[in-house]
């Protein structure tokens, strides 16, 4: 059991570097770095609306498959994470309002959001791993390549939102390590948690797939369809449809 808690952090810790993929934006100009700025807060919002509506609700309704009582407890816990993050956004708004100085670099409140939503994601992905490494290696390192790859574009976009939030590049790309670390938090709770956790871990994902829906939806789209420009909208909704379908792509490549 030894050589499976091993293999856990050890891919737990390698999805989480994933988090870094932003440092390549840090060699980008500041003036081509606001010019696609936008761009990755697009493709972010697609990346989240894909992974809530192609993953983590149907990996949920697929679990307790059968269970009408189960059914409908998976679409109140996406209304519960919906709602939480609505009321956190307004919390964090007030205190903002409340706390800041006048001459400190406002950010934005969908910032936090974005990390903490990031982080309970990353947090199941650990369990995910946890748990496919319980089964066997095999499966395991399948199973820790398609966290991986979806990961990839949803951090990318990630460290957009967290710098056009107001956070400065290199505090963005920390910040996003930080939260990409509770993939080993997730990884060490599913390994010697798995028995008492049970089937109550499934409600993790649609309280995921809720606080996705909330970002991308109140958030993230209402910051890139306000341009003047029709070249730009296009621009910002095909990168949008091309988060999602990165997000199919990983659903029919790596799904069950």
């Amino acid at each position: 059991m030894e050589s499976v808690l091993l293999w856990i952090l050890g891919a737990t810790f390698l999805v989480s570097l994933i988090s870094f993929v932003g440092v390549v934006a840090m060699f980008l100009k500041e003036r081509l770095l606001d010019k696609i700025l936008l761009v990755l807060v697009s493709l972010s919002a697609g990346a989240l609306i894909g992974g809530a509506f192609l993953h983590l609700l149907p990996e949920a309704v697929a679990d307790v498959a059968g269970e009408d009582t189960a059914v409908l407890n998976v679409f109140l816990f996406l209304l519960l994470g919906f709602c939480m993050f609505f009321v956190l956004e307004q919390f964090i708004h007030w205190h903002h309002h409340h706390s800041a100085h006048h001459d400190e670099k406002c950010i934005k409140p969908f910032s936090y959001l974005i990390l903490v939503g990031d982080g309970v994601h990353n947090f199941i992905d650990g369990l995910i791993i946890a748990g496919s490494f319980m089964i066997n290696t095999e499966v395991g390192i399948v199973t820790t390549l398609a966290v991986a790859l979806h990961e990839i574009p949803q951090e990318l976009g990630d460290f957009g939102v967290l710098v056009y939030g107001g956070f400065g590049k290199v505090k963005a790309l920390l910040l996003n390590f930080a939260s990409g670390l509770i993939a080993i938090v997730g990884g060490l709770v599913g390994y010697f948690l798995s028995a008492q956790l049970g089937a109550s871990a499934v409600y993790l994902l649609p309280f995921a797939a809720g606080n996705f829906i909330y970002i991308a939806a109140s958030d993230l789209i209402p910051e890139i369809k306000h341009s003047d420009e029709l070249k730009t909208s296009l621009v910002h909704f095909t990168v949008f449809l091309g988060g999602i379908a990165l997000m199919l792509v990983m659903k029919l490549t790596f799904g069950d």
